[in-house]
């Protein structure tokens, strides 16, 4: 057996930054400690927050008044912004600049008088703190069909954002059927779909070719570790998107597959790691470290932090 081990893979400057942020959070104030939603959607790093005294809300009055909340890297609305102030909350906000930048955007082109279609997924929490910025101008699609269906003026003002999270090739389509529809249709001069988004799915789309079976970590509610497994099954590999070590089977592989491991932007290079090493004691597989793209990004802690530990 030979293991494919994909880089760029595993957590991106976001993430990185928004645990660092919940770390520094703990350390600084202790527990009680609130988080808005799930600080990234990785269930190995939620649990061990939890067992850490962080507790987890998805209603902002769940925080009790004056209490301390941090806001998860998938950003929130406005409102629940204004929520946190009129409960005299101190709100830590740990959302990825990647994603401020599509609600400055969204911010933007509602000021300027344009319907916003954002493509992304119904209910997920950055979909939702997105379209909490200009609920009465923007519209979700999440394919084709929703472009089909549609029923704007044909020459109305209209501008497309993505969510951060998606697949260049899972959005290709849907921009596409909106530019037919609405030749007239603008967007950001920059992609909104983050840099460590495309990379894990270019490095699993140059690899899988290689590969017999591929592992996934990352949680099923994680969308870019989805979209990893998908692009494997799209391309006719067996795929498993695993949270650990535990869930994986030895029925799964042959003595002599090639396996492409990788991880999404939430998952902890130590899982990635015990999964190798359970491939290794299992069918002596040789590692092969594969470099599809370097990455040198990060991102600072959160302002509110930085200015009380500068104090």
């Amino acid at each position: 057996m030979k293991i494919l081990l994909a880089n760029p893979r595993g957590f991106c400057a976001g993430v990185n930054m928004a645990i660092d942020a919940l770390e520094t959070a703990l350390k600084m104030f202790g527990t009680p400690l609130y988080v808005y939603h799930e600080i990234v959607h990785n269930r190995p790093i939620v649990e061990r927050f939890t067992q850490l005294g962080v507790v987890f809300v998805d209603d902002i009055s769940e925080v009790p008044a004056g209490g301390t909340v941090l806001y998860s890297a998938h950003g929130v609305s406005p409102a629940i912004r204004q929520a946190s102030r009129s409960r005299n909350l101190r709100a830590i906000d740990a959302t990825c600049p990647l994603v401020t930048k599509v609600h400055m955007e969204a911010i933007k082109y509602a000021k300027e008088g344009y319907t916003i279609v954002l493509i992304g997924h119904e209910g997920h929490d950055e979909v939702i703190g997105t379209m909490g910025e200009a609920p009465a101008a923007m519209v979700l699609v999440e394919d084709e069909e929703d472009v089909d269906r549609l029923a704007l003026p044909a020459d109305v003002k209209v501008a497309f954002l993505t969510q951060t999270t998606l697949s260049v090739d899972e959005t290709k389509g849907i921009i596409a059927a909106l530019k037919r529809k609405y030749p007239q249709v603008v967007s950001p001069g920059k992609d909104d779909i983050c840099y460590a988004t495309q990379n894990r799915q270019e490095a699993v789309r140059d690899l899988v070719p290689e590969a017999d079976v591929v592992i996934v970590l990352g949680s099923q509610n994680s969308s870019n570790s989805r979209r990893l497994a998908e692009i494997a099954v799209q391309s006719g590999r067996s795929a498993h998107l695993i949270d650990r070590v535990s869930e994986m089977r030895a029925d799964w592989f042959k003595p002599t597959d090639t396996v492409l491991v990788t991880a999404g932007a939430s998952a902890p290079e130590e899982h990635v790691q015990d999964c190798v090493a359970f491939l290794v004691d299992h069918f002596a597989a040789a590692v092969e470290n594969r470099t599809v793209r370097e990455e040198h990004v990060s991102f600072p802690l959160p302002k509110e932090l930085r200015v009380i530990s500068n104090r």
